[in-house]
Formats: C-alpha cells, sequence, structure tokens
C-alpha cells in the first residue's frame, strides 16, 4: 500500500533505538525525510547512516534531550515544520510510589507529557494551516493496564492521553490526527531493563523471567520493534485521516477487555 506521505517531512523522537528507531525506518521507507533526536550522538548517528543508505531519504540528526527547553528548540531548529510528529521518550524506571519524591515525579511528568504537549503545541497550528499532520504519541499498554511497579509511566502517560483526547476532535477537521500507539512487550532494551529488576527483586535469572513472560503473551512471543514501526506509518499516512483521539493497542492481546 502506498500511503501517500512520500516526499514529507517527520520529526521522530528517541529514535536511535527501539520503537522510535523502527518508527524512523518505517517513515524513512515510505520516503518521508526524518528528523531523528536522542541523546547519545554514537548510536544516533548510527542509525541515521543505516537510514540514509537503505532508503535514500534526507535524514538530520540531532543529539539533544528532547525532554529539556534547550533540546526540542534544537529539535525544531532543524525541522521546524513538520508534517509528522512521533513523539516518544524514555519512560521512568520502575520502583515502589512509598520511595518516590516530588522530583521524581516532576521528572517523569516532564518526559512523558509535558514534552509531547510543547511538541503538539509548536506544530500543531502550522499542520492545521497546510491541512495536513500527523501526530502520534507513543505512550504504553500501561495506560490501559496500568503496571503497579511503573507509577510513575501510569500517571505521567494518562495525563497526556487526556490531553489529547480533548484536542484530537479539534485538529481533525483540517485533516490533522492525534492518537496514542500503546505498545505491549516488545523486544526492546526498556522491556529487558523492566524485566531484569523483576528478575533481581525475585532473585532469578533473567532469561528465565523473559522466556516465561514471552511464552505467557497469547502470542506466545514479544513483539517485533519493526511491527510497531508499520503500525506507526501506517496512522501517519493519507488513508488513516479518519482516526483520531484513539488509543491503539499492540500487546499481542495481552489485554483481556473489549474496549
Amino acid at each position: 500500500m502506498d500511503l501517500g506521505i512520500k516526499g514529507r517531512k517527520a520529526l521522530v523522537c528517541a529514535a536511535s533505538k527501539g520503537l522510535g528507531r523502527a518508527c524512523a525506518f518505517s517513515l524513512a521507507r515510505e520516503g518521508v525525510d526524518v528528523t531523528i533526536v536522542a541523546r547519545t550522538p554514537g548510536p544516533l548517528e548510527e542509525t541515521a547512516e543505516q537510514i540514509r543508505r537503505e532508503t535514500g531519504v534526507t535524514v538530520t540528526a540531532v543529539a539533544t534531550d528532547i525532554t529539556s527547553v534547550e533540546g526540542r528548540s534544537l529539535a525544531l531548529e532543524a525541522c521546524p515544520s513538520p508534517d509528522i510528529l512521533v513523539n516518544n521518550a524514555g519512560g521512568p524506571p520502575p520502583g515502589d510510589f512509598r520511595d518516590w519524591e516530588r522530583e521524581d515525579w516532576i521528572k517523569a511528568l516532564d518526559a512523558n507529557m509535558l514534552t509531547p504537549i510543547e511538541l503538539i503545541k509548536a506544530t500543531v497550528d502550522p499542520m492545521m494551516e497546510r491541512g495536513f499532520g500527523r501526530i502520534v504519541n507513543i505512550t504504553s499498554g500501561a495506560v490501559k493496564a496500568p503496571i503497579d511497579i511503573l507509577g510513575l509511566s501510569n500517571g505521567a502517560r494518562a495525563g497526556l492521553t487526556g490531553f489529547v483526547a480533548g484536542i484530537a476532535r479539534k485538529t481533525v477537521r483540517q485533516n490533522v490526527t492525534i492518537n496514542g500507539l500503546l505498545p505491549g512487550p516488545f523486544d526492546t532494551d526498556r522491556l529487558r531493563s523492566n524485566m531484569k529488576a523483576v528478575a533481581d527483586k525475585a532473585g532469578r535469572p533473567l532469561d528465565e523471567v523473559a522466556a516465561e513472560r514471552a511464552k505467557g503473551n497469547p502470542a506466545g512471543r514479544f513483539g517485533y520493534p519493526e511491527e510497531f514501526g508499520e503500525a506507526c506509518a501506517f496512522l501517519c499516512g493519507v488513508h488513516a485521516g479518519f482516526i483520531t483521539g484513539q488509543n491503539i493497542l499492540m500487546d499481542g492481546g495481552a489485554f483481556p477487555g473489549t474496549l
């Protein structure tokens, strides 16, 4: 399927590895010029070079912290008028809410709620003026089924979800959609880090915990980042203009509900 976005410009956050990287690749394969952002220059440049080599699109790499005011300014300077915005940031660490201080909550809110809101604020009006825009927020399956040790993430991402629900119905008339893409257990460094915390607490080998969790998913496995990237690209395409304000769960069937 031709997604109809060749020649568009995308800003993809936290894109040096994991799900953000997969989204950048999928968009680039559709002919979208991508600006990718991540904190660490080495992996970011490696990803940028691989995308250039495999797709031939223009790739701009911005090594910065997207959760900071300065970082957002640098990203928007490199890509001032994106047609597509993929919001993404590493989630806060797992733990017990009794151990978290106010600073921990503020850091989580800055990364996983306020940064996406600021980037939406900076880009959505020009998108509406041009008559095309796609915003995808990578959140978490925990928005629908909270995970007890991920309280910081649960709270911040749920806040972003509520905010988007209020504006996504205001932008769609100008062909600007805003949706959430909610990953369940995808085989990424983030998942491995969370499972290691569980394994360490239980005094069990990580590989044993990982195999057990993968087997316990209805799909019998973890998700592949490439699957996630393709779903993101579809939401950014011309055929997805009637989808807005939605939270699309990709979890291999783990969530047992109907809504």
